[in-house]
C-alpha cells in the first residue's frame, strides 16, 4: 500500500471514534485531510467541529461542515488528528504543518484524543524528526540560543521558495530542532515552554494520544494508551 493508502485507511477508520450529535476537534496536515474527506460522508450526524488551523476550516467549509470557535464550545467529545512521529506510549512531535499551538489548545479541551498515522511514524525514540517550536518573532534569536544549549542544532523555517520566515496563524514564526535524542519528552516538553518567548513546543506528551490508529501493510493497528 502507498502511503497515501494508509493515511486513508487510518482516516476512515477513526470515523467510528466520531460521537454523534456532538462537537469534533479537526487536526492539520495531509492525514487529517484524508479524515476531514471521510467526515464528510457523515457531516449530518455531527453538531459540528473546531479546527486547529485556518486550512483545516477552510477544507471543512469546503464541505459544508459546521466549524466552531473553541470560545463558544464547552465541550469536544474528541480530537482526531496525525503526528510527526509517535512512541508507544502515545507521545508525539507535532507541527510538520505549523498549526502546533492550536492544534495543542483543542486536544487540551477534548475529552479523546485519537491519532492517525502511517507505520512510519510509530518510532521508539523521537528526535528524528525535527522538533517544531512557535516563537514570537521578536525571541527568536534568544530562544535559538537556548535551544542550541540544549543540544539542538535550531533552524528557522521558511516560507517555501524564500528567505523570509513562515508565518504561522498566529502570527508567530516557527524553529525547527533538529539533532535531538528524546528520552524524557515529558521533562523537555515543560523545560521548552519555560523558555521566554516560546508559545508552543511541537512535544505532545503532557497530553498524549489516547488512540492511535496505526497504517500498516497489515491493516490498521489499534494501539491504547
Amino acid at each position: 500500500m502507498t502511503q497515501d493508502e494508509l493515511k486513508q485507511a487510518v482516516a476512515r477508520a477513526a470515523i467510528a471514534y466520531v460521537v454523534d450529535g456532538e462537537i469534533i476537534g479537526v487536526g492539520t496536515g495531509s492525514t487529517a485531510n484524508f479524515f476531514i474527506d471521510e467526515l464528510a460522508t457523515i457531516k449530518d450526524r455531527i453538531k459540528g467541529t473546531v479546527a486547529s488551523s485556518e486550512a483545516t476550516a477552510a477544507r471543512l467549509r469546503g464541505h459544508g461542515i459546521a466549524v466552531y470557535d473553541l470560545n463558544d464550545v464547552t465541550d469536544i467529545a474528541v480530537y482526531i488528528d496525525g503526528a510527526d512521529e509517535i512512541t508507544a506510549s502515545g507521545a508525539m512531535i507535532k507541527g510538520g504543518g505549523a498549526a502546533l499551538t492550536r492544534e495543542k489548545i483543542v486536544a487540551s479541551v477534548s475529552r479523546q484524543f485519537v491519532c492517525i498515522a502511517d507505520g512510519s511514524k510509530l518510532v521508539q525514540t523521537m528526535g528524528a524528526f525535527a522538533l517544531p517550536v512557535e516563537v514570537l518573532p521578536m525571541a527568536r534569536a534568544a530562544v535559538m540560543r537556548r535551544l542550541a544549549a540544549l543540544g539542538g542544532q535550531p533552524r528557522l523555517r521558511l516560507k517555501a521558495g524564500t528567505e523570509q520566515a513562515f508565518i504561522t496563524d498566529n502570527g508567530g514564526e516557527i524553529i525547527d530542532v533538529a539533532g535531538l535524542s528524546i528520552t524524557d519528552p515529558v521533562g523537555l516538553e515543560q523545560q521548552i515552554n519555560q523558555i521566554v518567548g516560546v508559545i508552543a513546543v511541537g512535544l505532545f506528551a503532557q497530553r498524549g494520544a489516547d488512540v492511535c490508529l496505526l497504517g500498516t501493510s497489515e491493516g490498521v493497528k489499534t494501539l491504547t494508551f
